[in-house]
């Protein structure tokens, strides 16, 4: 058993279609997606279409903080993530979204949430100090999150950080990294950033073989300096320089 788990898009189509790309070069058919899809200043609405194509095949996905920013909020209170992509989105594209499940199983073997089982906004594997250092929380808070949860393995994203996990039990836990944000800064719970120090796009590959699931972390190179530009474009500065560097301003 084989497959893909991608998360935390954020519009950036040209990453998408170079995952994408990656993964049926490597014979895998079908994708689990664990949201935040469409929100930056990038191509949300061409994201958008092809995540719709996705959905009529093989791809699972689940809704982000973010997606849900996108259909909770007035046209003219949309968040600064939410403000260029709000704005490419037709009626079909916020459909979509609000049928969005905040959870999902897959083949019975995966438990895929885009945070945490109890939040679409908190980070699962990653705790933040006053200081704004981004650290592995203890285990047994990570446990806690998971109680209830039987499935072997289970895949969260929001962090953008590419991680495993394995509990005390057995269970694993992945967060894919982020395919189309490679660093952003935050100021819940407090002001941090987070940086991958490099400009690929990011999923994972999640096999199962007689030892249990086994995650391959991927990272995927792409025109990242052309989304770049068109951060710059359309006003945001802060993410001109995530995607020309991997790294927060």
């Amino acid at each position: 058993m084989r497959f893909a788990a991608i998360a935390d898009i954020h519009g950036n189509c040209v990453a998408l279609e170079a995952v994408l790309a990656d993964i049926h070069a490597q014979g895998i058919t079908e994708i689990v997606n664990l949201g935040d899809c469409l929100s930056g200043p990038l191509e949300a609405g061409r994201t958008a279409d092809l995540l719709l194509l996705l959905d009529t095949m093989a791809t699972l996905t689940v809704r982000g903080n973010h997606d849900r920013y996108l259909i909770e909020n007035p046209a003219d209170a949309m968040p600064s993530w939410e403000v260029h992509a709000f704005s490419q989105l037709a009626p079909r594209h916020l459909q979509w979204l609000r049928k969005l499940p905040f959870s999902a199983v897959y083949r019975d073997e995966a438990y895929l949430c885009h945070a945490t089982p109890q939040s679409d906004s908190v980070y699962w594997l990653e705790q933040v100090s006053s200081e704004g250092h981004v650290f592995l929380k203890p285990l047994e808070e990570i446990e806690a999150l998971a109680d209830g949860i039987e499935q072997p393995l289970i895949l969260c994203g929001h962090s953008h950080i590419p991680r495993a996990v394995q509990l005390s039990d057995g269970r694993l836990i992945v967060n894919p990294g982020s395919v189309g944000c490679p660093a952003y800064d935050d100021d819940t719970p407090h002001f941090h950033k987070v940086e991958t120090g490099h400009t690929m796009a990011s999923y994972a590959i999640l096999e199962k073989t007689s030892a249990g699931w086994t995650p391959q972390f991927c990272n995927v190179s792409y025109d990242h300096l052309a989304m770049s530009r068109l951060a710059a474009e359309n006003g945001r500065a802060d993410w001109a320089v995530a995607l020309a560097t991997g790294r927060a301003g």
